[in-house]
């Protein structure tokens, strides 16, 4: 027997990831071992409804059908080729990303971080070469408590400690200013501003909800000023929040869209940013790229993910359980909750700091079959897959109830 055939606890695994994988995670103490939909199984044979999703990666479920069904397919014909040469998918998913975002134009990478550095790259490239700023003087204002990845040049304008701190030299170029504050972006703004980076709603800070009116907002800015307006829809995009971006609750037009996680229907890692052909168009062969962007099975899943998303409803589905869910959260008028706050099924609950640290609470849940994850201590974040349902969402109240209520 091999040591992959051979079955493990969930305590030996844990153990082994402890001794030989580094420790950059600290996960809720539980093995996932088989998936579907919004349950998952560990090694033991204890379910769990999954109230996470991959940081929104499985807004479609764990496994669904049609995603698997076009993995498996496309990889019994051709998996990669790079972008040395054509392949007959990547012309048919940028042609379907663009027509989903309204944009001319799709570049294509792997991960969100990647999306975020191609979108930075891309706001530089316009700034110097359309707008005329300066080359190596252009500036991109960001927020506190903002969270697009962790490579070195992302964490260079992190305010989180534990992200940003020993990883100096910082690159610079990076203006921050308060979330949700629309005279700091005024204020910052000067002749070497190229672009403005915002998440619609700020997700590892704790399910940050701006104020109505602020994306519109950073959308008047960068008209008057002729900057690019970039929203990173990694977690927020492809439904999550009850519209297929969450920029379109404030009913405006971005400049780049940057998509990620859920793109690739949970099953493989596929990133792309959006725009019109006067930004993209600046690229030329060799200014950037990556072997994997586009691939052939990347982008037959995403294909299919789009219209799974697309023709299942999840979108309004999101909505409407996402209202549904929120709304038995607050009846629960819990003393040891602070505040209640989102959009569809991206919902934070923010405890009190006398009720101690949110990882009491979702170890609790995770005992009683919900797992979910805290984030800064206090806020514990629920963001199922789209697919769940009504009497799912009941029957995790019952347990939410139990330990949060």
């Amino acid at each position: 027997m091999t040591m992959a055939e051979k079955k493990y606890s969930s305590k030996q695994l844990m153990e082994m990831e402890h001794t030989y994988g580094a420790h950059n995670y600290h996960p809720l103490e539980v093995v996932i071992s088989k998936a579907e939909g919004i349950w998952v199984e560990d090694p033991e044979g204890k379910r769990y409804i999954d109230m996470l999703s991959a940081y929104s990666a499985v807004n479609h479920g764990h496994r669904h059908p049609a995603v698997i069904k076009a993995l498996k397919d496309q990889a019994d014909v051709l998996t990669l080729t790079s972008r040395a040469f054509f392949n007959d998918k990547w012309p048919l998913f940028a042609r379907k990303l663009s027509g989903l975002t309204g944009k001319d134009m799709v570049l294509p990478m792997n991960t969100g971080a990647e999306a975020v550095e191609t979108a930075i790259k891309t706001i530089r490239k316009w700034g110097y070469k359309v707008k005329g700023v300066e080359q190596n003087k252009g500036e991109i204002i960001v927020f506190e408590e903002n969270f697009h990845g962790r490579t070195t040049t992302i964490v260079s304008f992190s305010t989180d400690p534990v992200a940003h701190d020993f990883y100096g030299p910082y690159t610079p170029g990076f203006k921050i200013v308060p979330y949700n504050h629309l005279e700091a972006v005024k204020k910052a703004v000067n002749k070497n501003t190229v672009g403005i980076l915002v998440e619609p709603i700020q997700g590892e800070a704790g399910v940050v909800v701006p104020d109505d009116g602020f994306v519109k907002g950073l959308r008047e800015i960068a008209d008057e000023h002729n900057i690019l307006l970039a929203v990173d829809e990694i977690q927020t995009g492809l439904g999550r929040t009850g519209k297929l971006f969450a920029f379109m609750h404030d009913d405006i037009e971005p400049d780049i869209i940057i998509m990620g996680k859920a793109l690739g229907g949970g099953v493989f890692p596929v990133s792309a940013i959006a725009a019109n052909k006067d930004i993209l168009e600046l690229f030329e062969p060799g200014s950037h790229g990556s072997t994997f962007g586009g691939n052939p099975l990347g982008c037959a899943v995403a294909m299919v993910a789009i219209d799974v998303l697309l023709n299942e409803n999840m979108v309004q589905r999101s909505a409407e359980l996402g209202k549904y869910f929120m709304d038995q959260l607050k009846a629960m008028n819990s003393d040891i909750i602070e505040l209640i706050r989102g959009k569809g099924l991206f919902i934070g609950v923010v405890l009190k700091k006398s009720a101690g640290k949110a990882r009491i609470y979702t170890s609790r849940l995770k005992n009683k079959g919900i797992l979910c994850k805290e984030t800064h201590d206090w806020i514990i974040r629920f963001a199922p897959p789209l697919v769940i349902k009504k009497e799912e969402i009941d029957y995790a109240m019952e347990k939410i109830r139990e330990i949060l209520g």
